[in-house]
């Protein structure tokens, strides 16, 4: 996902580890996505479309 939003938006994004299946997504320390909310892993388009 880091390459595709590098690719697309020419911004870098930054991987932290997380535990217990949480993922989120944040822009400048806003969360645009969550698994633990959707009950399912984003796809790419999903988490462009919000940059």
């Amino acid at each position: 996902m880091a390459a595709a939003i590098r690719e697309e938006r020419g911004l870098e994004a930054e991987l932290v580890e997380g535990g217990g299946g949480v993922f989120d997504v944040f822009v400048d320390g806003t969360r645009i996505y969550s698994k633990q909310q959707t009950g399912r892993f984003p796809d790419a388009a999903e988490i462009l479309e919000q940059l």
